[in-house]
């Protein structure tokens, strides 16, 4: 992400040099240190977006992997390397608790690590075999990567892994036609699943309406609530020393709105949740140009979330490679996932089949759109802090 000169961001609050002098020595000038308010996107946990082409072999691939995106950023991914092949493994304590009661999302992480792995060892002239759960479904490793040396095959694909970012932020007006929503899916060599697009008015309006009563339902729901804010990082200690979660930077401000937002005090649980009611009502659902929904008719199958990982990034990638932005939106099947582990009575899945067809169950929901600005990095552990 772009740095914003200090002056700049001065000259827009309207401070002179008197007024820096004076706010130094008291709470405004710790909160720019703390939170590294004119500085965004610095630092040690950024240094994998920097980097990630630099290393050769296995490593280097891993180096990519680990850009791939992930439920609330927890990055729950362990790879073994190897002279020829990587193996996947689940860090099992990097999760959301009740917001994935199930794993899927978890799964579905990886399952983007996953691919972006295979991209990036045919980069470095690794051909990949893949096979998942070569354990079986109770086997500690979830995928094995075997390489040969082959002919490297550069991609866009590839190429588009340091510029992919989740964002959050608003999308302009204008539409992305139906031919441009298909050319944004490939699912070659990946059965089990699809994307279905949700982009006439009248069904996306339900799903938005459906996005925003089930990020309500979350904030409603205390321990949900609490799990979901357990990976936000304040301050700029924390995020160098996690090197994960969510940040103020990755909301999607403008460069003056977030240097603000750095500089007002750390916000409480409830003061976040209904932030983020707040931005999924006015500025994610309502600037959706449409939403696609990764569906499958067995969801529960480990592989076909790995899968569905692996085809979620391929997606953001190539919405990346051709200038358009993405945006996770998963409440909706975090409620499904709470009602049923919980055994409550149903209230969202039956909304949300409605906008399927008979024997699709969704998987995970993003939004996608022309961006008002770029995406901004989140904090990333480097390759050698993930493998064994």
């Amino acid at each position: 992400m772009k740095t914003v000169p200090r002056r700049q961001v001065l000259r827009a609050f309207g401070l002179g040099a008197a007024t820096v002098v004076v706010a130094g020595t008291g709470a405004l000038g710790y909160r720019v240190y703390d939170t590294a308010a004119l500085s965004p996107g610095q630092g040690d946990a950024y240094d994998p977006w920097r980097r990630w082409r630099d290393g050769p072999g296995l490593l280097g691939a891993v180096a990519a992997a680990v850009l791939a995106p992930s439920p609330h950023n927890t990055q729950p991914w362990v790879f073994g390397v190897r002279a020829d092949a990587v193996d996947v493994f689940v860090d099992a304590d990097r999760h959301t608790g009740t917001v994935d009661p199930f794993r899927r999302e978890q799964y579905i992480g990886v399952g983007c690590a996953l691919e972006n792995l295979v991209l990036a060892g045919r980069a470095r002239g690794l051909e990949p075999d893949v096979r998942l759960l070569p354990d079986g479904p109770a086997g500690a490793r979830v995928a094995t990567v075997a390489v040969r040396p082959a002919a490297p095959v550069p991609s866009p694909l590839y190429d588009a892994i340091g510029d992919r970012h989740t964002n959050r932020g608003p999308f302009t007006a204008d539409p992305v036609p139906d031919e441009t929503l298909a050319g944004l899916v490939d699912a070659t060599g990946l059965p089990g699943v699809g994307v279905r697009w949700i982009a006439d008015p009248a069904p996306r309006a339900a799903l938005s309406r459906l996005l925003v009563d089930a990020a309500a339902a979350l904030c409603a729901d205390e321990r949900q609530s609490r799990d979901n804010f357990a990976w936000f990082r304040p301050g700029d200690a924390d995020i160098q020393r996690h090197r994960d979660g969510l940040t103020l930077g990755g909301q999607g401000f403008g460069p003056l709105k977030l240097a603000i937002a750095k500089l007002l005090p750390a916000s409480s649980r409830t003061d976040g949740d209904r932030f983020w009611l707040e931005q999924t009502t006015t500025v994610h659902t309502a600037t959706a140009a449409a939403y696609g929904v990764i569906t499958t008719a067995t969801p529960d199958d480990r592989a076909v979330q790995l899968t569905a990982g692996r085809l979620l990034e391929r997606v953001h990638l190539t919405a990346t490679a051709r200038g358009l932005a993405l945006h996770h939106m998963n409440q909706v099947t975090e409620r499904i996932d709470r009602e049923h582990a919980a055994g409550a009575a149903p209230t969202f899945a039956p909304r949300f089949a409605k906008l399927l067809s008979p024997g699709e169950h969704p998987l995970l929901t993003f939004r996608v759109g022309h961006p008002v600005r770029p995406g901004a990095p989140s904090p990333r552990r480097p390759a050698t802090q993930v493998t064994k």
